[in-house]
């Protein structure tokens, strides 16, 4: 029984995970894991266990009246309409457009007068299983690459639709997932990114060895020529990006999230794939204007600069400095605009947007009608932009520029379903375990008191030069309503601040991340908006993994964490799905030194027998192509092991999901009902 003062409920037993130990030595280290069984997806004794959480979980749901009132305005907040993605290609707009009461978004166009809708999700398959991955129109817009997938798997295939007609070519390239596609001028053919056939590689390497192909419509793509790619380093990712008048291909070949390798191909010179920046340390991004290389990096430069390159001749002696790294901003997208440059910066982790000449001069302030996050630039074929501008309290919005001196102009409007006058959103800072300052967001209704500790969620992301900056959630909005607090900590690993910050938090210095989040926990603490008996966290993939390394390092502080399609087993991460691309953002155990970083945080290994651990509510899906759902199952069996609360440790494995991009709206309302209503009942949320 588990009682709380707020009445009796019944969480039955946890299913029993027998112990069987597998015992590994690395690097001198005796290593016991005792429940490696529950790695695998196909075993049958580990599908029954899993089925078994997954009914204990949902009986204890049921016995909380709370989710089926949040199931009711979750359903009705994400019924609304959404719009993102604006790209204009000449007279046609683009944009994705998710109608009232559909589970996917649609890729639309406005032409001739009206909205045409060229790929529906929702026509294909009423589960809403199906989602709209990415897309990209040709020059001309009479065309659009578009990949779609199941299931939340991600692995998209590749199809070409006409706008005219709104028919697609008889095309289908697969394992495109996370495709980069840039049309040749012509529009007749493309570059593109894809994984190799499962057949044509090792067991465990069709999650990598990604190349650059190149296609022309009507050709078979089983014979595409490979642009770039043989004998480079199989994790490699690569971007592909047309420059305006089509002479030239820009390519950037990644290493983690830290580095890069800019190349060009002169289309006149087919095959010739030319190195313009390699060999440094840094990242770069850009774009060719009139034979103009101008990229965005932080090379000499941690919070960002623009140089202007030759790409003819790239020695960095020749390199021009556009815009000079600025002490108050950090630069974080640059797009060619005819002849200007629009510029979107964080100023504190909120955005603005600047606007100057090609030469950096005439450099001037786009001010912006709410502090937000500024998302989806694209210039249009006119000399302006259109972006995307949202919140914590506003629904994503579609603008328009059509000059630096022009006011902007609101182009499409998501549903907004509250009234932002109704909400307080503060921007405190606190102090992390080692001096450094780090920012916080703190979002609660006007009328919530604080004579009293609040039920307080707390969340971050802390990873891989993410920023995480005010957003809207619809999912949040029923917490805040009930009175509940909801803070986000801009803490150290993304890149609020600058490529610095985002060091600080990886490799060797992730325990820096794992610190800050803590500290943001007591600062909420010590200034009277919650205690620890009303505090909750949540985080999900690297934000599990910071939630899941709180969770062990200071159990004291949460009554209760939310940890979603994670990471927690980090001495084995790297040998499942696509995880080895992320070794140069966390390190590996294969690695002696890498190994004792890893070891001495990983949340699998951190669990403590006897201890008394807040209430935990795991999630993770069967078709996630990123995380594995083993961390979630062997820390779910783990912490059950060993706890001495009597608070309950939950699991959901869900099916037909992934690691949440492309999830249906139904299920999001599922799976959201209950993470509140665990959350309600856990941190004394009554109103």
């Amino acid at each position: 029984m588990y009682n709380r003062k707020y009445g009796a409920m019944k969480v039955p037993a946890a299913p029993p995970a027998p112990r069987q130990a597998v015992v590994d030595v690395l690097h001198g280290v005796k290593i016991t894991d005792p429940y490696r069984w529950l790695e695998s997806c196909e075993d049958e004794a580990t599908e029954q266990w899993t089925r078994q959480h997954n009914d204990r979980t949902d009986r204890v749901m049921e016995q909380i009246p709370e989710r089926n009132s949040f199931r009711k305005r979750l359903a009705e907040l994400l019924s609304g309409e959404e719009v993102r993605s604006p790209e204009q290609v000449g007279e046609v707009f683009f944009y994705t457009h998710r109608r009232k009461n559909e589970d996917q978004a649609r890729l639309c166009c406005h032409c001739d007068g009206g909205e045409h809708v060229l790929v529906d999700p929702n026509e294909n398959d009423p589960a809403g299983l199906i989602s709209l991955d990415w897309w990209y129109p040709s020059p001309d817009g009479r065309r659009v690459a578009y990949g779609c997938s199941s299931r939340g798997d991600e692995w998209s295939t590749l199809r070409v639709i006409d706008v005219q007609t709104r028919q697609d070519l008889p095309l289908a390239i697969e394992r495109a997932r996370g495709a980069s596609v840039a049309w040749q001028k012509d529009g007749e053919g493309f570059y593109y990114t894809r994984y190799p056939r499962r057949q044509d590689v090792a067991a465990g390497e069709e999650y990598y060895h990604r190349k650059v192909f190149h296609h022309r419509l009507g050709d078979n793509p089983e014979r595409d020529p490979v642009i770039f790619g043989h004998n480079r380093p199989k994790e490699e990712m690569y971007q592909v990006k047309m420059c305006d008048d089509g002479s030239q291909l820009l390519l950037t070949a990644n290493e983690g999230w830290a580095r890069n390798e800019v190349y060009v191909r002169d289309e006149a010179r087919e095959g010739e794939v030319v190195p313009v920046i390699t060999g440094k340390d840094a990242l770069f991004f850009g774009d060719i204007a009139d034979g103009t290389l101008f990229l965005l990096t932080n090379h000499l430069a941690p919070k960002y600069r623009v140089i202007a390159v030759d790409p003819a001749d790239p020695d960095p002696s020749g390199w021009v400095e556009v815009i000079a790294e600025r002490e108050d901003l950090v630069l974080k997208d640059v797009q060619i605009c005819d002849n200007r440059l629009i510029v979107s910066a964080l100023d504190e982790a909120i955005y603005r947007l600047f606007s100057c000449r090609l030469d950096g001069s005439d450099w001037q302030e786009i001010p912006l009608p709410v502090a937000g996050t500024v998302s989806d630039l694209s210039p249009d074929s006119h000399g302006g932009a259109h972006f995307v501008l949202q919140s914590f309290l506003h629904s994503p919005a579609v603008y328009h520029l059509k000059n630096p001196g022009q006011q902007l102009e609101i182009v499409m409007q998501s549903t907004q379903h509250i009234d932002p006058e109704e909400y307080v959103v503060d921007q405190v800072f606190y102090e992390s375990r080692d001096g450094t300052t780090i920012p916080m967001f703190v979002v609660h209704h006007a009328e919530t008191s604080f004579d009293r500790p609040r039920p307080t969620l707390l969340t971050a992301y802390g990873g891989f030069n993410i920023s995480r900056t005010p957003a809207f959630s619809p999912t949040q909005i029923p917490w805040l309503e009930r009175g509940g607090v909801f803070a986000l900590a801009n803490i150290r690993g993304g890149s609020e601040y600058g490529e610095k910050w985002h060091r600080a938090g990886m490799l060797e210095c992730k325990q820096n991340v794992f610190d800050d989040f803590t500290a943001a926990a007591e600062h909420l603490i010590d200034g009277g908006y919650t205690d620890s008996g009303r505090l909750g966290i949540m985080g999900a993939s690297n934000g599990g993994l910071l939630v899941g390394a709180a969770l062990t390092q200071r159990p004291e502080l949460f009554s209760a964490c939310v940890c979603g399609v994670p990471l927690l087993d980090m001495l084995r991460f790297h040998k499942f799905l696509i995880a080895g691309i992320w070794i140069p953002e966390y390190g590996s155990a294969d690695d002696p030194e890498q190994f004792a970083w890893l070891y001495e945080y990983s949340p699998y290994h951190r669990v403590r027998d006897g201890e008394e651990y807040p209430a935990v509510y795991l999630h993770t899906a069967l078709s996630d192509s990123r995380v594995h759902p083993m961390h979630a199952r062997k820390m779910a069996a783990r912490l059950e092991e060993a706890t001495a609360s009597d608070r309950p440790v939950l699991l959901h494995v869900e099916s037909d999901a992934g690691h949440g991009a492309g999830k249906p709206v139904h299920k999001i309302v599922e799976s959201q009902a209950r993470i509140l209503a665990f959350l309600c009942r856990e941190l004394d949320l009554l109103k």
